[in-house]
């Protein structure tokens, strides 16, 4: 077992990758092949750092006494990478096949959207850019109408930032010139998310392996570049949870390089890159 240091940092042997590995399989269906150990330690040798202590054996031991510093780890391995607008063509299609479906339902029921697993809300931003369009005239139709977005992320510290919705200047760039016109705000060297889109957006702490307070059905579910972390069983049991929350002509969007799989994938039909709607549905 190895408890030394290179280079003033603990070394993370393979029976404590093991351990970590076993427990991020367990917490969050997160999939660790031993390729990735050097990418695990980099993220925690700064936990191991903060608790004072000297190895990663005894920071395995700590995880598996402390409920919170075993939260800690799972967020800290977790990866948040996003952009606005990321995978364009999805937003595409949802602007001009989805939105029009909703414009006209929303008088008679309540629109309901989902990013899930949502990092730090560039997505579900976008969401309601798409939604709200180029101008608050545009927006007038979402007047007196039940239309909500929920995004949620395993982590804590991404689902607060998604909650603040302020970006920096380089961070807002993909965003279309109308879109950041109509809804960003110049606050303290970047830009806040105007209050009329944050608005529409509910953030929330969830493990997509954890049971579900949702009940209601969801017209569109964002569920992007979030299984590419999962071994087939796991994605699998996601996909099919998510496709029994889709409304019967709803749409789900997956990542560029996923697929669906199991049940899911006898259930759906593709209608786009990447973009799914179940079978029979008009």
């Amino acid at each position: 077992m190895e408890v030394g240091t290179t280079d003033g940092l603990p070394v993370l042997g393979d029976a404590e990758f093991t351990a970590l590995a076993r427990i991020m399989q367990s917490d969050a269906r997160i999939h660790l092949p031993i390729a990735k150990k050097s990418l695990v330690h980099s993220r925690l040798a700064r936990r191991v750092r903060e608790n004072k202590l000297d190895s990663f054996q005894a920071y395995v031991a700590l995880i598996e006494r402390d409920p919170e510093e075993r939260r800690r780890m799972v967020t800290a391995l977790t990866t948040n990478h996003t952009h606005f607008f990321r995978e364009n063509h999805h937003f595409e299609h949802f602007r001009e096949t989805v939105l029009p479906r909703l414009r006209a339902r929303a008088a008679n029921r309540p629109v309901r959207i989902w990013s899930a697993g949502c990092s730090s809300g560039e997505e579900v931003h976008s969401i309601a850019m798409t939604l709200l369009g180029d101008s608050p005239s545009e927006a007038r139709w979402m007047q007196g109408r039940d239309v909500r977005l929920l995004a949620t992320d395993i982590s804590p510290p991404v689902v607060a930032a998604a909650s603040r919705g302020w970006y920096s200047d380089t961070t807002v760039e993909p965003i279309p010139a109308a879109y950041r016109k109509a809804w960003l705000v110049p606050d303290d060297g970047g830009f806040r998310v105007s209050d009329t889109a944050r608005r529409l957006i509910t953030a929330r702490v969830l493990n997509l392996f954890e049971p579900w307070p949702m009940r209601q059905q969801y017209d569109a579910i964002f569920c992007r570049n979030v299984m590419i972390y999962f071994d087939d069983t796991a994605k699998a049991e996601l996909e099919a949870r998510l496709v029994d929350l889709l409304a019967p002509d709803g749409f789900l969007y997956i990542g560029h390089s996923e697929r669906l799989i199991g049940s899911a994938a006898e259930r759906m039909r593709a209608c786009g890159q990447t973009i799914y709607q179940p079978k029979g549905a008009a």
